[in-house]
């Protein structure tokens, strides 16, 4: 079954997230919610959907496609996913083993896995483990507002649509403590993007929050890079830390697991490398006895790969679900109800993008 055609979507919508005027679009100061969807055919006459990490970067992991990537994958066998992924991961690391290239990449791990489970007439998750879960809890992730009272409101607005667990995007005292007074019985997924540039000044946070019921502190200090300071913060913090996203590469997950740097490890599939990364990162946190819980803020075929991976893995994780309101929805079917979504049943990754 050998790849004919790689095309590469931009999708991008007019969003709302609950800002008060001014607001500037979160902590990525978004203007607009922009999607890179990437599509691969096979000369059978199948084809499958992946998608590359996106936002302000779409343009240019697009670019890392229709240039290198993409034109490097035609004529190649779809169905050995494992030997396709070890070529171009050689051929293009010289491009950089983290950014654009390692973003199309994983792009194109997802469209092929896509492709394997329509051949075989299954829903993804069917082939990934055995849970076979038919829907997975959602947690909203809230973008960041940077005013307590706008934080106070989305707070009770994501419970009112059946959230139990919500993540803030905040590292002002004042706008973690208005959450917690709004909902003072719902864990709190504290992530502060590497705010922090001491390990003073991120030990001292993660003592302030405390008492704020933090689910834990993601991404503590800058740069993501260092792994042994998240592994000294940690070990000085009284909540728990969460880190990953930024990784590249599974050998960076091994480093963390090695360091004891982390309790929760949060691959994100559009950076990482895709499906097949994820299972190989899920094994190895499974051995060091770290849970892992995905980073997703995605509305495209990377949520939907998580959704697949969450529903098939052995540990019950919930997902994470950007808490914005899209005009124009890549999938309009795709929405979390009474704070679980449910898992498609069809071949592949089970719906279509509405372009």
């Amino acid at each position: 079954m050998r790849i004919a055609r790689v095309t590469t979507h931009h999708h991008r919508t007019d969003f709302t997230y609950g800002a008060s005027a001014g607001g500037v679009g979160g902590n990525l100061h978004l203007r607009a919610m922009d999607t890179l969807l990437v599509r691969i055919e096979t000369e059978d006459g199948l084809h499958g959907w992946g998608e590359g990490f996106g936002f302000t970067l779409v343009e240019t992991t697009k670019d890392a496609i229709d240039r290198l990537i993409g034109p490097a994958c035609i004529g190649q066998d779809a169905t050995d996913i494992a030997a396709l992924m070890r070529m171009l991961a050689r051929r293009f690391h010289n491009f950089g083993r983290n950014g654009p290239v390692s973003f199309a990449l994983s792009a194109i791990d997802i469209a092929l896995w896509d492709i394997r489970a329509k051949a075989a007439g299954a829903p993804l998750h069917a082939l990934l483990g055995d849970a076979a879960r038919a829907s997975v809890p959602a947690y909203a992730s809230l973008l960041r507002y940077g005013q307590p009272d706008d934080v106070a409101r989305n707070v009770t607005e994501a419970l009112s649509r059946g959230y139990r667990h919500i993540k803030l995007h905040e590292f002002d005292l004042r706008c973690i403590r208005a959450a917690h007074l709004a909902a003072p019985s719902t864990p709190l997924m504290l992530d502060i993007n590497c705010v922090w540039n001491t390990e003073h000044e991120a030990a001292q946070f993660c003592e302030d929050v405390e008492g704020l019921n933090a689910a834990w502190v993601e991404e503590p200090i800058w740069p993501p890079e260092d792994i042994p300071a998240i592994a000294r913060i940690r070990a000085a913090s009284p909540v728990p830390i969460a880190a990953g996203e930024c990784n590249g590469t599974v050998e960076d997950f091994c480093r963390m697991f090695e360091l004891r740097a982390v309790d929760v490890a949060q691959p994100s599939i559009t950076k990482i490398g895709g499906l097949s990364a994820m299972l190989e990162i899920a094994e190895l946190a499974r051995e060091a006895g770290v849970r892992l819980v995905p980073h997703c803020p995605y509305f495209g075929p990377g949520l939907l790969a998580t959704l697949h991976f969450l529903a098939a893995m052995p540990e019950a994780e919930p997902i994470e679900i950007y808490f914005a309101d899209l005009a124009r929805p890549a999938y309009p079917a795709l929405v979390p109800r009474d704070g679980a979504i449910a898992v498609p049943g069809a071949p592949g990754l089970g719906f279509e993008p509405d372009l």
